[in-house]
C-alpha cells in the first residue's frame, strides 16, 4: 500500500518551479522534498508527501487530522517528539 504523509515546509530552495526543493518536517524528522508537483508551496504550508515528492498543499486542519489517524495506527512510531531525529546538513 502506498501512503502519503503530511509535513510542514520549513524552507524552500530554487526559483524554477520544476526544480524547487523544500526541507519538510515530519513531526521533527526533516527531509528534503521535491516541489515539482506543488510549486505553490511556501514556508509554513503543509504538504502531502509521497516518496519524496510533495503532491499537494493541504490546510493545517487536514494535516493534523491525517497525522492523528497515523498516530492511532502506530505508523508514526519513531517520528514523534522524543523519537530519533534526523539533523539536516
Amino acid at each position: 500500500m502506498c501512503l502519503a504523509v503530511p509535513g510542514k515546509v520549513i524552507d524552500v530552495e530554487g526559483e524554477d518551479p520544476l526544480l524547487r526543493n523544500a526541507r519538510v518536517s515530519f513531526s521533527g524528522v526533516v527531509k528534503e522534498v521535491s516541489l515539482a508537483c506543488a510549486p505553490e508551496a511556501r514556508p509554513g504550508d503543509y504538504v502531502l508527501v509521497h516518496v519524496g515528492l510533495a503532491i499537494s498543499v493541504i490546510d493545517e486542519k487536514e494535516a493534523e487530522e491525517t497525522l492523528g489517524y497515523l498516530r492511532q495506527m502506530g505508523d508514526l512510531d519513531g517520528l514523534e517528539e522524543g523519537g530519533p531525529e534526523e539533523v539536516p546538513p
